[in-house]
């Protein structure tokens, strides 16, 4: 009997597929990189993932756990093969402890509904990556994921508080729970960012705050992206950490603008979006400190946000930009790499020029207060060989990020994407000692193989769409 037959029997038809025209969906994630799995079963309990572990451990098949597929980096696509362990069933809120600001989620919660649920108890989740709407905890867990909003609350390690984990025997541990610094130990955070190389998570308690009494919007306009970055700086220097500080260069403000109609000016070279929060007389103390850093910087105009709604305009523009870029080019490589902020100019221009050399449009949007980039490079696949020279450019950015002092990732993860350059920021030594660690929690090596930790190019290259059109999915087309 195959593996899909035996869970089957358990889990039901429903929950199991193996048809190739079932499982192709669950090939690619948001990135480019793509491999077609065997089988995909959909839990619905922490017993279900534990039968699914241990069938896929008796079959000797990878086991990949898979949230909202809104990865960039390849982290959930299949690259040996195996089973994918969907988790968006698994979606249940199981309880918000309002006393104790904390929350018990399966994994397949989506982050924006868990702080809607949280909002009447004036609470909130922290962690908001511009898929929030679609992403899920498991997936933000799985990443580390960041956002906007993360430059002074910290990104989803600093507000997981633990986990339930389904290790390589189909055992179950908790790792954690709802007291904020326990002995030992921080196992919680080894998971967090794990990219599910050592187990599936199928429970998290995450840490809620309480919403700000006050919020403050500004929009900040300049000539060019040299000058926004100086505003960055400085701002950081005076020791004002807003809650966002986000920059998008022309090219982004010309396509997000034409889209939403939000009120970004899509003549300015480059726009601050810069929101402070908390008690009201902070706020004002702070959002005063805004407004003179910008306009000693050289700023333009200075706008700030009259209402709820316009706030929620520019949010929800700069959240949905990577839709507004399909007015510019039907395909794109969204990077991601993190610079020291007082280098942001001097790589800024390099994207710029490396966009040029390879006769590529780079649109530039990035959370700016963390340095962290996400450069955009908008290409059509249809191309005769465009996909190399997306790959070169892509390559030379981060190199360039690495080379000014910064890293390879700030919230996408390495996944399959980015797993070669990891020995640019890691000695062989450093190597050696994560893959230990691996190794002790999954003895098996089947949880997410071929990922994060370098791999023989060959397993690279199989992974590498085809510059035929038929080769790149529906998710791939803005």
């Amino acid at each position: 009997m195959t593996l899909a037959a035996r869970l089957r029997e358990t889990l039901g038809p429903a929950s199991v597929f193996e048809a190739a025209e079932d499982v192709i969906v669950y090939e690619y994630d948001y990135g480019l990189d793509r491999a077609m799995p065997d089988v995909v079963a959909l839990p619905r309990s922490t017993a279900d993932v534990q039968l699914i572990v241990r069938e896929a451990q008796a079959a000797g098949v990878p086991i990949i756990a898979r949230g909202a597929g809104t990865g960039i980096s390849g982290g959930a696509v299949p690259a040996q093969g195996g089973i994918v362990v969907s988790l968006a069933r698994m979606n249940r809120v199981l309880e918000i402890d309002a006393d104790n600001r904390c929350a018990v989620v399966q994994p397949g919660v989506v982050n924006l509904d868990l702080s809607k649920l949280a909002e009447p108890y004036g609470l909130f989740f922290a962690p908001d990556p511009s898929s929030q709407k679609v992403s899920t905890i498991g997936g933000n867990i799985a990443n580390n994921a960041g956002g906007p909003h993360c430059l002074s609350l910290g990104v989803t390690v600093n507000h997981i508080l633990g986990v339930e984990l389904v290790r390589h025997d189909g055992s179950v541990v908790r790792l954690g729970g709802k007291a904020p610094d326990g002995p030992g130990m921080d196992l919680t955070g080894v998971v967090v960012g794990s990219e599910g190389t050592l187990g599936v998570v199928t429970e998290a308690t995450v840490r809620l705050l309480p919403l700000p009494e006050a919020v403050r919007t500004t929009l900040a306009l300049f000539a060019s992206v040299d000058a926004a970055s100086a505003a960055v700086s400085d701002l950081i220097g005076r020791g004002v950490v807003p809650s966002a500080l986000e920059m998008m260069d022309r090219l982004a403000l010309s396509a997000i603008e034409a889209a939403f109609h939000a009120g970004y000016p899509p003549e300015a070279g480059a726009v601050l979006l810069v929101e402070v929060d908390g008690l009201l007389e902070q706020v004002e103390n702070q959002a005063a400190i805004v407004d003179a850093v910008c306009r000693d910087a050289g700023a333009i105009e200075i706008r700030l946000a009259a209402s709820d709604e316009e706030r929620a305009r520019l949010w929800a523009a700069r959240k949905g930009a990577a839709s507004a870029m399909g007015r510019i080019a039907p395909n794109y490589y969204l990077h991601d790499a993190v610079v020291p902020r007082t280098r942001l100019p001097t790589i800024l221009a390099q994207v710029v020029e490396i966009g040029q050399r390879y006769d590529l449009p780079i649109a530039n949007l990035f959370h700016a207060g963390d340095g962290n980039l996400h450069p955009m490079i908008l290409f059509d696949v249809r191309q005769e060989g465009i996909l190399e020279r997306v790959m070169a450019a892509g390559r030379e950015i981060l190199t360039r990020c690495v080379e000014a002092g910064g890293t390879i990732t700030g919230e996408h993860g390495v996944g399959l994407e980015k797993q070669d350059f990891m020995p640019l920021i890691f000695s062989a030594d450093d190597l050696e000692v994560m893959a230990r660690v691996r190794t002790a929690i999954d003895p098996s090596g089947n949880f997410n193989p071929a990922k994060v930790l370098p791999t023989p190019e060959h397993t690279r290259t199989q992974m590498r769409p085809k510059a035929a059109p038929s080769r790149i999915p529906e998710g791939m087309w803005v």
